[in-house]
């Protein structure tokens, strides 16, 4: 790869493009932990969920446990946001929690995202900007490639990466998530795979070896199996003595966040926030507050960046436009809902609570 950075959709590079920085961070939990007592553990499982949420407005966050999938890891905090500072600072709260010095990260990957130059320019940029899933399973791994790979020319490797993609194409159930750390961590891609039938990862890795591009693939381990759930379930998913049965908490959907300060949105205008690890577009018409999903059922518009008419908000993608209030299609091509979400101010805050709809098929 050449270090001039490449062209986007538009023709602009991504240096002038937005990207987000990708955080994976293993933690594990030292034994003495689960010697202390429930009300303690409790207690503390409490304060380091109040520390993640604090960074709501600030990151994307979806937990993962990996307890019983791996042995040196009990737990994944995966963190999408716009700053490295703001990664900085959210591990720093973490660290100053009860469970903090009873913590150690075995496995710290950071990477960021970037324009695929194997895929068609309008994908490529689309890359820049990640949408996870609400799949059960997430595979990650770091990913390095030998350095006679990139003494191939680029129509060379395109050769290659095509019989690459064209397998990657077979499996539509699984979500690839490809993130790039040139120069920012050890290894040179961090790959995730999102999917909630976990025989179709490993069909398709086994397909994968038979491609030629494999052969330039110098490390892709190790590999971590993770299980999506609520963060008070992955807290309690690293079970001790005393422990209730980790599960779906149902309570979990109903707490409330604070998301912003009501002043920082301004009349007609728009924010992006993070709920409970979901984005969700934030509005103000009028004084009432409006929140819902930011992905549009459609193709993954950003509705944040939307057009407002009254309390309806239009995708800028393929103008699917929304009720506001009951996430109803109004027009457009989409026919599918999007969820919305309760919303209340309290000493001058907003709050975003649960969920009122649940589009189908999400």
């Amino acid at each position: 790869m050449s270090g001039r950075p490449e062209a986007g959709a538009n023709g602009a590079s991504d240096a002038d493009m937005r990207r987000q920085i990708v955080k994976f961070s293993f933690f594990k939990v030292a034994p003495s932990w689960r010697e202390s007592p429930p009300e303690k553990r409790a207690v503390d499982k409490r304060a380091f969920c109040d520390a993640v949420d604090r960074w709501a407005g600030k990151l994307q966050v979806r937990s993962y446990t990996s307890s019983g999938t791996r042995g040196d890891a009990d737990f994944l905090l995966w963190q999408i946001g716009e700053s490295l500072d703001d990664v900085q600072g959210f591990h720093t709260d973490l660290m100053r929690t009860p469970m903090g010095p009873h913590l150690s990260m075995p496995y710290s990957y950071l990477a960021m995202t970037r324009r695929s130059q194997y895929v068609s320019p309008e994908e490529g940029s689309s890359r820049l900007h990640l949408h996870p899933a609400d799949s059960k399973y997430f595979f990650v791994y770091p990913f390095v490639k030998t350095r006679a790979w990139y003494q191939f020319s680029l129509e060379e490797r395109q050769s290659m990466m095509n019989d690459h993609i064209r397998v990657g194409r077979k499996y539509p159930s699984v979500k690839l998530n490809t993130t790039y750390s040139f120069g920012l961590d050890d290894q040179e891609f961090v790959v995730s795979f999102e999917t909630d039938e976990p025989g179709d990862f490993l069909d398709l890795v086994m397909e994968l070896r038979e491609a030629k591009s494999s052969l330039y693939t110098l490390r892709d381990t190790p590999t971590f199996t993770c299980i999506s759930m609520s963060l008070k379930d992955t807290l309690d998913a690293i079970g001790a003595p005393g422990d209730e049965v980790a599960g779906d908490s149902a309570g979990a959907g109903a707490e409330w966040v604070r998301v912003a300060k009501a002043s920082d949105i301004p009349e007609r205008g728009s924010m992006l926030v993070y709920v409970r690890g979901e984005q969700v577009a934030l509005f103000n018409v009028g004084g009432t507050f409006y929140a819902i999903a930011n992905r549009c059922p459609h193709a993954n518009g950003p509705l944040v960046d939307g057009t407002l008419d009254g309390a309806t908000v239009s995708c800028p993608l393929h103008e699917s436009r929304f009720d506001l209030a009951t996430g109803e299609p109004l027009c457009g091509p989409t026919s599918r809902p999007a969820t919305t979400y309760e919303t209340r101010i309290e000493e001058g805050a907003v709050y975003v609570g649960p969920r009122t709809r649940v589009a189908a098929d999400r």
